[in-house]
C-alpha cells in the first residue's frame, strides 16, 4: 500500500533555546543558576523545550502548565525532536539549566545523566505500554504477519540498544544488527510462522526514535518471512487514521492509556488491538541530573 506516502511526516517548528544569562557565563555561573530555583524560571525564560506539534506528549505538557499553579507564565517551546535534542547536548556541554519534554526508553538516557522531575499530579502520563495494532481483516488476508506482530513484545533495554546504535549507522542497519543479535527472542516471535513469497505489508509509525527502532526491528523479522515491507511515518493523529481506515496494515507505534488516548477512543471500534509490545515507558519533563531540583512542584511562577 502506499496511499500514507503523500502524507509526510509533521516537522514542528525550528527550536531556538533562550537561556538568558546563562549561554554567555563561565561554568562556574552556569552551575549556580542550575541550582537556583529561584532563578531558574528567569534563566530559561520561563519555556519548557518540547518536541512535535502533533505529538502526544506535546498535548499532555499543555495540560501540565495550565494545571499546576507555581507553572503560571511558564510557556511550551514547540520544536521538533531532534531541536530538543539539540539544544539539550548544548546546554549540557555548557552545564546549564534546561528543562525539556522527554520519554523513555530513549537513547537519551543512555547519553546524558537525566532525571525526571515528579509529576505529583500524574498529569504527563505516569508508566505507560506501547501497544500493536492492526487492521480489520489482517488476520485473515496476512495471517503470518498477523500472528508475528501479535507475539511481538521486548523490554526497554533492547529499544534502548536499537535507538542508540542508530545514532551512528542508520535505522534499518541497527535493527538488523540486533535481530541477529537476539535470535532467541525472536524465535518466540517467529516459532512455526508460515513464510510467504513477496505478499507487500505497510507498517505505519510516527517520526521519533522509539517508534523507528520497534518498526524497522519488526520490518526486518517480516522480510526474513517473505514480506516487502514498508514503513510510513506519519503524525499520530494520521497513524490512528490509517489503520481505521485500512490504509496501514498495521503499527507498533502507540503509546497507551494516556499519550495518545485521545485517538485510541476515537478509532477503537475500527481498529483491532494486540495488546502491550513493550511496558514499563514513561513521559515527564526531563533535566541534566547536575540541576537541583526534583519536582515540578518546585518551580516558580513568573512574576
Amino acid at each position: 500500500m502506499s496511499k500514507l506516502k503523500t502524507i509526510g511526516i509533521t516537522t514542528g517548528l525550528s527550536v531556538s533555546l533562550l537561556l538568558a544569562g546563562c549561554g554567555s557565563e563561565e561554568e562556574t555561573k552556569g552551575n549556580e543558576t542550575a541550582n537556583d530555583t529561584q532563578n531558574l524560571g528567569e534563566a530559561l525564560e520561563y519555556t519548557i523545550t518540547g518536541i512535535e506539534p502533533g505529538a502526544g506528549l506535546t498535548g499532555l505538557a499543555k495540560d501540565t502548565l495550565e494545571a499546576y499553579e507555581n507553572l503560571k507564565g511558564w510557556e511550551l517551546q514547540e520544536s521538533s525532536t531532534a531541536g530538543m535534542m539539540g539544544a539539550l547536548d548544548d546546554a549540557i556541554k555548557n552545564n546549564e539549566p534546561i528543562i525539556i519534554t522527554g520519554w523513555g526508553p530513549h537513547w537519551m538516557f543512555s547519553a546524558y545523566d537525566l532525571k525526571f522531575l515528579e509529576d505529583s499530579k500524574g498529569l504527563l502520563g505516569g508508566t505507560e505500554d506501547i501497544q500493536t495494532l492492526a487492521r480489520k481483516g489482517l488476520e485473515e488476508d496476512m495471517p503470518s504477519a498477523y500472528t508475528i506482530l501479535d507475539r511481538f513484545y521486548w523490554e526497554p533495554k533492547d529499544v534502548e540498544a536499537v535507538m542508540y546504535e542508530a545514532q551512528e549507522i542508520p535505522f534499518e542497519e541497527a535493527a538488523k544488527n540486533w535481530v541477529e543479535e537476539n535470535p532467541d527472542k525472536v524465535k518466540e516471535w517467529t516459532d512455526g510462522v508460515e513464510k510467504v513469497d513477496g505478499q507487500e505489508i505497510e507498517l505505519v509509525t510516527t517520526p521519533w526514535d522509539t517508534e523507528l527502532a520497534s518498526s524497522n526491528v519488526m520490518k526486518e523479522v517480516l522480510e526474513a518471512h517473505g514480506y516487502k515491507v514498508t514503513i510510513t511515518p506519519v503524525d499520530p493523529a494520521v497513524m490512528f487514521q490509517a489503520i481505521a481506515a485500512g490504509e496501514g496494515d498495521a503499527t507498533v507505534a502507540p503509546w497507551l492509556p494516556t499519550t495518545h488516548n485521545a485517538f485510541y477512543e476515537k478509532h477503537k471500534d475500527d481498529i483491532v488491538d494486540l495488546g502491550e509490545n513493550l511496558t514499563g515507558t514513561q513521559n515527564g519533563f526531563v533535566v541534566p541530573a547536575y540541576m537541583d531540583i526534583d519536582s515540578i512542584e518546585d518551580l516558580m511562577p513568573k512574576e
